[in-house]
């Protein structure tokens, strides 16, 4: 399905809407969603080839399964996705396309035979060629038309505007409605179906609509599943809002809180990087709203096991793996289980990992930024806890215990790796590859540290400047936040009286609120830029994520914007002891605020860093991008982390302080994602000029550079 970043102001009004349902129902369970389910997915792989979805591959796809090995640690369902069904009955229930599914029946006995489950899409509402047939309903004495909203509207996220929405509504408040859905999900019932996936739900799949609703389709659905007595998996699709979860919770085992993970032609493989490093953005506001009682958060398919047509490296899909487990999100590979490739089978049948997922323990981020911390609490002392560098450049990544309130560890365990590390003190420190990740079960010293002060500071009663001003915020720490902030270098928020103890790093938390991907860029003091990259699913109820911050004693200024695209909201931010945590050892340069000559442009972009990136650099020496402060505590050889995004083979030309310049060839499938290339380069104690660009070519485009030490040199401090 089609994905696009909505900048979201009309996303307001439908947060702030009020949506009443009587409801008694408890958690949809079934008998089927205590812990999240493992199996595959057509999509991934419909995305790469239109003809995939047939019943001839789908029994492939279940014999493949039942072969691999993937079963025995717990692989059953086969879920079918969007483009198997082929018209209506004469009832107006959906059937299967005669030429690719000519025995729907068959085929999910061949996968119950197979020992698996057998799962299928569709939407809420009506299509088109069932309202002209105004077929009957069955077991009553209406037809179709008779259950329609009037005016016709769209009736899910895929509908069109007007009379004629091909997608139409149902109006639950009328006598049959109910009957319909009842009837629908009957007919799977009689196929043997355990799974449906309800797509285009609303409020949320990215819908400009406001008058289309789904929340009144998705409790019919959930109530006609129960009717038929068969335990059947539901989940509402896709990217919903969180504003109405009481409804998702209630009626469905789980909700997708993300877009498509699938590139959908817009890049050359299943899926990258950036499109796994969204979910770290957005689970954030989500991570308290996953359990047994309250049903999963879904990340879409895991795309791991195809080999180099996932688009991932064996570290990130590691990474992906770990973030998924840790979130106990539904686990689903892609692509085409024909074709396993050995190492992402093995990455996806690892039972320690699987056994993270399957705690009922979601985990929580402790600590987020370039180095993040996520912790699954599972009591008694015992955490799983998984560290990332989000970086593409090697790192050191430092968890002082203290983060879990603790001394030290007892024992810590590495999961990825079946190693015991043994017992640990005041902090554990790994060297994480690009893009890489440790996983940890650990038991903590007995005793609890204390926490230390910490003190709130609210956006609302900080200095507002340009189109910054105060709303209205259900969720919010005192009921207000504000937006309007950013698409300007005057548009920001001001906390002028951030009052700290001593010099040294602290604990920033951010109480943001957003749909979808949005960016913060801030500064401490007047000093450079820092990014603050993070997403969410709404925008009354915020998100939370905890970053290091170097402050000075005394009173600090940090100022909130975003000088070319689109930041959160803002509720609050909450400065505390920073528990041992080191100083940031990356410095990141956004190429949108960077120098730009000539032609070179700054703009939206939705996976990039600061949600903006510079394009039409090159075609003459002119068309350059410049960072003119690139600062390095000593003089010395650095990773530099170029960020840039092309469709082919294009050149950059890197110039340091006037230096001659290095070329790179640089390659890549897409102008929507950035993809990164990493070098060596020797900077100047202090301030160092970059230059980015191509005096006769065209160059790529560029999203930032990120500057940090080599593995084994002094850590830099704060400045």
């Amino acid at each position: 399905m089609p994905v696009r970043h909505v900048p979201s102001l009309r996303r307001l009004a439908l947060a702030c809407g009020v949506f009443a349902l009587a409801s008694t129902a408890t958690a949809q369970v079934n008998g089927v969603a205590q812990r999240p389910y493992l199996g595959w997915s057509s999509f991934s792989q419909q995305t790469m080839d239109a003809a995939f979805l047939t019943q001839a591959n789908m029994l492939k796809q279940s014999d493949a399964l039942a072969a691999s090995g993937l079963q025995a640690h717990g692989y059953t369902y086969i879920n079918l996705d969007s483009g198997w069904m082929g018209g209506f009955d004469a009832n107006g229930r959906p059937r299967p396309d005669p030429s690719t599914f000519p025995d729907i029946k068959a085929l999910i006995d061949h996968i119950h035979a197979n020992g698996q489950k057998a799962g299928i899409y569709w939407i809420p509402g009506v299509e088109e060629p069932a309202v002209q047939a105004n077929s009957p309903i069955l077991g009553t004495n209406l037809h179709i038309q008779d259950i329609l909203a009037l005016p016709h509207r769209a009736g899910n996220a895929f509908g069109g505007p007007g009379e004629s929405p091909y997608h139409y509504k149902i109006d639950f408040s009328k006598p049959g409605a109910q009957a319909y859905m009842d009837s629908v999900v009957a007919l799977f019932a009689s196929w043997g179906v355990d799974f449906i996936k309800l797509d285009g739900v609303t409020p949320g799949s990215y819908s400009d609509d406001l008058s289309i609703d789904n929340r009144d389709d998705v409790v019919a659905w959930s109530k006609a599943i129960a009717k038929t007595g068969r335990p059947m998996w539901f989940t509402v699709s896709w990217q919903v809002d969180k504003d109405d979860n009481d409804i998702w919770s209630a009626w469905a085992n789980a909700r997708r809180i993300d877009d498509d993970v699938e590139c959908e032609g817009r890049c050359a493989t299943l899926t990258n990087w950036p499109r796994i490093e969204k979910r770290f953005r957005d689970l954030p506001s989500w991570q308290d709203a996953a359990g047994p009682a309250k049903g999963w958060n879904d990340l879409d398919s895991l795309d791991i096991a195809d080999g180099t047509r996932d688009g991932l490296t064996l570290d990130e899909k590691r990474s992906a793996m770990t973030i998924w487990s840790m979130a106990n999100a539904p686990l689903y590979l892609g692509g085409d289980l024909t074709a396993l490739d050995p190492d992402g089978l093995r990455i996806a049948t690892n039972d320690e990992v699987l056994a993270v997922d399957q705690s009922g323990h979601p985990a929580r981020q402790v600590l987020g930024g370039d180095h993040q911390v996520w912790v699954s609490d599972l009591g008694n002392g015992r955490y799983y806890v998984a560290l990332f560098n989000m970086n593409a450049a090697p790192a050191t990544v430092t968890l002082p215990w203290r983060l879990l309130g603790a001394a030290g560890a007892l024992r810590v365990r590495d999961l990825w790796n079946h190693k015991e590390l043994g017992p640990s003190v005041l902090q554990h420190e790994v060297v994480l590859p690009a893009h890489g990740t440790q996983l940890l079960l650990v038991d903590r010293l007995p005793g609890t540290l204390p926490a230390g002060p910490s003190a709130a500071y609210e956006a609302e009663a900080a200095a507002l400047a340009g189109t910054a001003q105060v709303y209205a915020c259900s969720g919010c720490s005192s009921g207000n936040k504000v937006g309007g902030l950013g698409l300007g270098v005057n548009n920001t928020v001001s906390f002028n009286s951030v009052t700290v103890p001593h010099d040294g790093v602290y604990l920033m938390q951010v109480d943001s609120l957003t749909l979808g991907l949005r960016s913060y860029l801030y500064r401490v003091n007047d000093g450079p830029y820092h990014t603050f990259n993070s997403g969410g699913g709404s925008f009354q109820l915020p998100s939370s994520s905890t970053l290091p911050v170097c402050l000075r004693r005394g009173v600090n200024r940090i100022r909130f914007g975003n000088d070319v695209s689109y930041p959160p909201d803002l509720d609050r931010i909450v400065i505390r002891d920073g528990a041992g945590v080191p100083a940031p050892v990356a410095s990141v340069y956004e190429a949108e605020s960077a120098t730009l000559g000539g032609t070179v442009t700054a703009g939206f972009s939705n996976y990039f860093s600061g949600l903006a990136k510079a394009g039409n650099i090159g075609g003459g020496s002119a068309n350059a991008v410049t960072f003119t402060n690139v600062t390095a505590p000593r003089a010395g050889v650095y990773q530099l982390e170029i960020d840039y995004a092309t469709k082919g083979p294009r050149t950059l030309f890197l110039t340091v302080n006037g230096r001659n310049p290095t070329q790179l060839d640089l390659d890549g499938s897409s102008f929507d994602d950035p993809v990164a290339r990493v070098l060596e380069v020797p900077l100047l104690k202090g301030s160092n000029t970059l230059q980015l660009g191509n005096p006769s070519g065209f160059a790529p485009d560029l999203d930032r550079i990120v500057v940090s030490p080599r593995l084994g040199s002094p850590a830099p401090g704060c400045p």
